[in-house]
């Protein structure tokens, strides 16, 4: 009987139970609805900054005669004060809510802990970017929009740069896979595609998420492949071959590169839009700081994230060439379908796997589930092991 990749697809959604979907619909809807939540919690407090007064007092208080250093205060004190304000939300979406759907198990303690870290890192680095942002509104004028996008291309390569030794160790624990046949399939992949042993590891991701997750970060030198403890403990060694072949396919195709470069293109567009519309904006929240006066970088922030928002279904649609990209390498050079079947369906817990085209379209960074297992069961018909593609053939022959 002839193999349908339809058929097939269907089997493993149908190891899903009605109360497994349901829950799933129920997050997956729940996290579209709170990006526009979002976007009305940075409104407002945006709005409650404006209203304070205190960016102005603190420009006040550092001479103009150190211009950058004024932008970095006010730029260091803004940031931690809208991270601040925003933290109740915050613990709502990323803690209270995820612990609700159980797909996180850390306490509240250590996750505020993570948190206030995670506050004093990004605003002591943000504040430097947004040094770098004003200084070039200030000295390249009306196209300041797309020097800084280059800014940006150059400082996220940067930070994706310090990222793996520098920042991610302070929120998890990097170590070699334990040793054991896993450890030798994975180390075998990753030498035949030209990755260095010493840049794969594993780390204790279920510390912050049950999610079933591996990744790959940094670039150049720093780059390295990532599994999470929970992969490595709920998958089979196929199962791990497969999801490490989709992440060595990330690391081979120079997916962080390609991703810096859409941000840079992408945060020229976004500038250019804020160029034309913050006067509009600033009315709007009663600030009178011109574009070019840190004392309106709430405003200036605000406008910059609504439109990065609004290019969501840009940027997820690159995103989503990136992972089929991934998993095609993964079917090309590991070569199990089911496999990779069978990882993807633990990832519908948290991913809704019978997305609509439009939902897709709109939200999804990756194919939904239902549709990257049928591209791999289509692969597994058109590439049948050997055995049966010999038996398949003597059929014919007869």
């Amino acid at each position: 009987m002839a193999f349908d990749p339809a058929a097939a697809t269907q089997e493993y959604i149908a190891t899903l139970s009605e109360a497994e979907l349901e829950l799933a619909r129920s997050y997956t809807t729940g996290n579209h609805w709170l990006i526009l939540a979002g976007l009305v919690v940075s409104a407002l407090v945006t709005w409650l900054i404006v209203k304070s007064g205190l960016l102005e007092r603190v420009f006040a208080r550092v001479s103009d005669r150190w211009q950058n250093l004024r932008v970095y205060c006010v730029a260091l004190v803004f940031l931690l004060l809208n991270s601040l304000l925003s933290l109740p939300f915050a613990v709502y979406t990323d803690w209270w809510r995820e612990s609700q759907y159980g797909r996180t198990s850390q306490p509240l303690a250590d996750y505020l802990g993570q948190s206030g870290l995670s506050i004093v890192l990004s605003s002591v680095i943000g504040g430097l970017l947004l040094v770098g942002v004003y200084f070039l509104i200030r000295k390249t004028g009306r196209f300041w929009w797309a020097w800084s996008g280059a800014l940006m291309a150059a400082f996220t390569a940067f930070t994706l740069l310090l990222s793996p030794a520098v920042i991610e160790p302070l929120f998890n624990d990097f170590k070699p896979i334990p040793e054991g046949e896993v450890r030798d399939a994975v180390y075998a992949m990753a030498e035949e595609a030209g990755i260095p042993t010493d840049r794969v590891f594993m780390f204790d991701g279920s510390r912050q998420s049950n999610n079933f997750t591996a990744n790959v970060s940094g670039i150049g030198g720093s780059a390295r492949i990532a599994i999470s403890d929970v992969a490595l403990d709920e998958a089979s060694l196929d199962e791990v071959k497969a999801v490490t072949g989709h992440e060595i396919g990330h690391y081979v195709l120079g997916h962080v590169w390609r991703s810096v470069m859409v941000l840079s293109v992408m945060a020229m567009i976004v500038f250019f839009l804020t160029d034309r519309t913050y006067a509009w904006f600033a009315r709007k929240f009663g600030s009178d700081a011109p574009l070019s006066d840190v004392r309106g970088i709430a405003v200036l922030t605000f406008v910059v994230l609504l439109f990065f928002i609004l290019a969501t279904p840009v940027t997820n649609a690159l995103t989503r060439i990136g992972e089929r990209e991934a998993d095609r390498y993964s079917l090309e050079t590991i070569n199990l379908p089911d496999a990779l079947s069978g990882a993807l369906i633990k990832t519908a817990e948290y991913r809704y796997p019978l997305a609509g085209s439009l939902e897709e379209t709109i939200f999804y960074t990756h194919p939904s589930v239902e549709r990257r297992i049928r591209t791999a069961m289509e692969w597994k018909a058109a590439n049948p092991p050997e055995a049966e593609a010999g038996r398949e053939t003597e059929a014919l022959a007869q």
